[in-house]
């Protein structure tokens, strides 16, 4: 089947999610109990999100003339999918439907109601593709593996599937630079970048970058505007864990009842916890965020650095198409393989 119908066929899903009608939503209610992380609210970000961003269709027409998307020998392209957010993997699915190869995919148990869900609707529309995708506990007889997963996991793939041509994924972050010139509703879409997801996503931020004279309790006010998240349990469980751990070792930290903030040098962060660094000027800040930058996979800010690109406030979470993960172009990588 050609690019376009491929396309194509793709819009019965987004007419499926901005329906929002009784399959789609007994779909979400599932996930919701399969991952006590997911809740209805996070779960239909992540569609409407696909649904605009990744499944536009004129968006989807326009990669034809960046990849070489013309039918060829199909692989058999193994996909190891994680479960932080709803969804996270469907981008990847997505590239290697588009890309015309076969997706042998393995969801994590944790994430498996909403992508089956899509591709089993996609598959009752489009018969023609019910051989695109295959869903398996255990890859095997795979010609081309994607994998993301933990730092630790990573070992792992890179053992069992360093003989192919492969993506494989580790931690990322994502952190925010502040120069102190923000606005009360900068600091508030910042609030959207660290909690969408409860701060489990690649692209949340996990720390924030300020002067050596910025005044944090501005920052921590507007970022109460979120405390409404410690009403989830499992999040709350983490919350208080990491104050008794604050306590126990001595630490110092401040919390406005949703968020502990800790200076620290590390990017990543416990759930429920920001990292934050004072810096002495931009260009040593540039500098340092380019060496560790495998760690980091977006920095949001108004400021401009001159070796990494920043992305305005709030907008974490609601990437484009062609935001891919870890900045490995998936769809180029699909298309060019022998």
């Amino acid at each position: 089947m050609s690019f376009e119908k491929r396309v194509d066929a793709l819009q019965s899903l987004v007419a499926l999610i901005n329906e929002e009608g009784e399959k789609i939503s007994a779909a979400v209610e599932y996930a919701t109990h399969k991952n006590l992380w997911f809740t209805k609210e996070t779960c239909w970000q992540a569609l409407r999100a696909i649904s605009a961003n990744y499944l536009n269709k004129e968006i989807l027409l326009n990669l034809k003339s960046t990849y070489l998307l013309n039918e060829g020998v199909k692989k058999r392209v193994g996909l190891v999918c994680a479960a932080n957010i709803p969804l996270v993997g469907f981008h990847d699915i997505l590239c290697i439907f588009l890309s015309g190869n076969i997706g042998i995919i393995k969801l994590s148990d944790r994430d498996t109601a909403l992508p089956k869900f899509l591709i089993d609707q996609l598959i009752s529309k489009h018969p023609q593709y019910s051989e695109a995708f295959e869903f398996v506990h255990r890859l095997k007889d795979v010609q081309v593996v994607i994998a993301t997963g933990s730092n630790n996991s990573a070992r792992y793939f890179e053992y069992y599937f360093g003989k192919y041509p492969n993506i494989i994924r580790k931690n990322r972050n994502g952190v925010a630079v502040l120069d102190g010139s923000e606005s009360k509703e900068d600091l508030l879409k910042l609030g959207r970048d660290i909690f969408n997801y409860y701060g489990m996503g690649c692209r949340n931020v996990s720390k924030v970058y300020v002067p050596q004279k910025y005044d944090l309790n501005p920052l921590m006010e507007a970022l109460h505007e979120n405390n409404q998240i410690v009403l989830h349990p499992k999040y709350k469980n983490n919350f208080d864990y990491n104050i008794a751990l604050c306590m126990l070792n001595r630490e110092l930290y401040q919390n406005n009842g949703g968020l502990i903030l800790k200076e620290e040098k590390q990017i990543a962060s416990r759930i429920a916890c920001l990292h934050y660094e004072r810096y002495d000027n931009l260009n040593k800040l540039d500098a340092m965020l380019l060496e560790v930058k495998d760690q980091i996979q977006c920095v949001v800010g108004e400021v401009k650095l001159k070796n990494l690109k920043t992305i305005p406030f709030g907008q974490t979470q609601s990437p484009s198409f062609m935001d891919y993960a870890d900045g490995v172009d998936v769809l180029k990588f699909l298309t060019e393989l022998n």
